[in-house]
């Protein structure tokens, strides 16, 4: 684990109060260390302070005045605030009598929170996400390949055994987080439908089909499905409609929130083809960067994705402040022509796009305006509100 206190995390810290959600092992906990070393921080997770502040949220109330008396800093951190969103009440009114005050409220779920018809402080607080390792975090200890293979999580990226410490995560997460919080009533359907979603990773979920398979209702996977995107496990990208030429399709694009946890969902079989299962890693490996850059620097920017009813399909659309990008991925080691078919059809409909290849070979090329680009100096360039540091061909 020594590579994940030497990491310097990207993600801007808040002069204000703010919610800091994140899945577990994202290292929102050793962020927090560095970023408000002599904040007060109450963990939640132990329970005896859970038994504390939900039987007597007001208690943090009767600590302020003492606090402020003897301490410096005028920051609390909340950790994991969804095991007493009771406590949410006292912020909310200590924000008024104490307005010096920042509090930080962390969490790996935002479900309990919303369940109680809390509204997350009615703005007075932003919400920041932790995502897995960015490669540009990482710098000369990022390898595409070990990514690819493990994911980015920061509390598996240091193990030496990152399968098994991939299992046990996502057994022991969704253990904690989804039956003993209570969010289902049967664990086998669960179970079943998480291998079976693995199947959309990448793609549009079925989920009639998925629902046949895992034995449950319709409405019950789609539950499952906002179980997972509120536990901050899965991810969705929409269609990119602006403007739109041609009659495009219409849902949201699923994936798991980081390659390691897909891969140890993803059931294997003599007919899986090895290079379906990679192209579907590399996409998603760059989804989540992309995510995570929306989130840190995009400063508004919104991910998506272009699919026409004719099958011109475009992985990335992101849409921010002047700019718009149309980004291709491919898990190939050359560039062809027909690879970029799609990129150019878009390009024809937004002339002001710029266009993206990224690919697993070496050369950075420029083919019809299109720069085609190896996707592990793409990733390691995501580090700052440049989106790339560089002049883009015309």
């Amino acid at each position: 684990m020594d590579e994940m206190r030497t990491v310097r995390r990207l993600l801007p810290p808040s002069l204000n109060s703010f919610f800091l959600f994140g899945p577990r092992g994202t290292g929102k906990t050793s962020w927090l260390k560095q970023a408000f070393p002599d904040a007060l921080k109450i963990d939640l997770l132990q329970p005896e302070n859970t038994r504390l502040y939900a039987g007597n949220p007001e208690r943090l109330r009767d600590m302020i005045p003492g606090y402020l008396a003897t301490q410096s800093s005028t920051t609390i951190v909340l950790d994991e605030i969804q095991k007493v969103p009771q406590l949410l009440d006292v912020v909310h009114s200590l924000h008024e009598t104490h307005p010096q005050l920042q509090f930080v409220m962390t969490g790996s779920s935002a479900r309990k929170i919303r369940r109680q018809n809390n509204n997350l402080l009615g703005g007075r607080a932003s919400l920041r996400i932790m995502h897995p390792f960015l490669a540009g975090e990482m710098g000369p200890q990022f390898q595409l390949d070990r990514a690819l293979q493990y994911g980015m999580l920061p509390v598996i990226w240091g193990q030496r055994h990152p399968i098994d410490a991939l299992k046990s995560y996502v057994g022991t997460y969704l253990g904690k987080e989804v039956q003993h919080e209570g969010f289902i009533r049967r664990a086998g359907p669960f179970e079943r439908f998480l291998s079976l979603a693995s199947f959309s990773h990448g793609s549009l979920p079925n989920a009639a089909s998925i629902a046949r398979e895992c034995g449950a209702s319709q409405p019950t996977v789609q539950t499952y499905f906002e179980i997972l995107e509120d536990l901050l496990l899965s991810f969705r990208v929409p269609i990119f409609v602006k403007r739109a030429k041609r009659i495009l399709v219409g849902k949201a694009k699923f994936y798991y929130a980081d390659i390691g946890i897909y891969r140890t969902l993803r059931p294997k079989g003599v007919l899986d083809r090895p290079e379906e299962i990679e192209g579907f890693c590399l996409e998603g490996l760059v989804a989540q960067h992309l995510r995570a850059w929306c989130d840190y620097f995009g400063d508004g920017a919104k991910l998506y994705y272009w699919r026409t009813k004719a099958g011109l399909e475009v992985d990335f659309i992101l849409d921010g402040p002047g700019e718009l990008w149309a980004i291709e991925v491919k898990h190939s080691a050359v560039v062809r022509r027909e690879y970029l078919t799609s990129l150019r059809a878009f390009g024809k409909d937004y002339p002001e796009a710029k266009r993206l290849f990224l690919y697993r070979g070496r050369e950075t090329l420029v083919i019809d305006s299109i720069l085609c680009l190896p996707c592990e100096d793409f990733l390691l360039q995501l580090r700052d509100e440049n989106f790339l540091p560089f002049r883009f061909p015309v």
